[in-house]
């Protein structure tokens, strides 16, 4: 009887060392929260910034590019499209903030950028986001 006795307590006794107490689990799993929410803010900024940029980016290309094909045809392009027919884009960016190609805000007017041009057209592009960037202006206004 002494035998068995001893033996279930050894048993106990390494079972006991195996396992995890509830204080330990309670500060691993506090700690693990405090982690997380440092890390969240910072990932969401990074997030953010590098649509800014991505949407930066876009915009300076598409400019370029539209000055590129009044210079290049001595017109403006009527539409975005224009941009991919003639082969100046393989296609349209993705607005960051809208998910959308085809949310693009073009801006026509009726001035003439070289004396050789024969038709108006889209001068600039927006982004139609109704969000606020980081610094606080509309991205529709960049």
């Amino acid at each position: 009887m002494e035998r068995s006795t001893r033996l279930g307590s050894s048993v106990r006794q390494r079972f006991r060392q195996r396992g995890f107490t509830l204080i330990e689990l309670m500060v691993v799993i506090s700690i693990i929260v405090i982690l997380l929410s440092l890390a969240i803010p910072n990932y969401s900024s990074s997030i953010l910034h590098a649509k800014e940029t991505a949407l930066r980016d876009d915009l300076y290309t598409m400019r370029s590019l539209i000055d590129q094909y009044t210079l290049d045809k001595q017109k403006a392009p009527q539409s975005l499209q224009d941009l991919v027919d003639a082969g100046y884009l393989k296609q349209l960016p993705k607005d960051p903030f809208t998910n959308s190609r085809d949310s693009w805000v073009p801006v026509t007017d009726d001035s003439i950028q070289s004396p050789d041009q024969t038709e108006p057209g889209i001068i600039d592009v927006h982004s139609a986001s109704d969000q606020n960037s980081s610094e606080g202006t509309a991205y529709s206004t960049w």
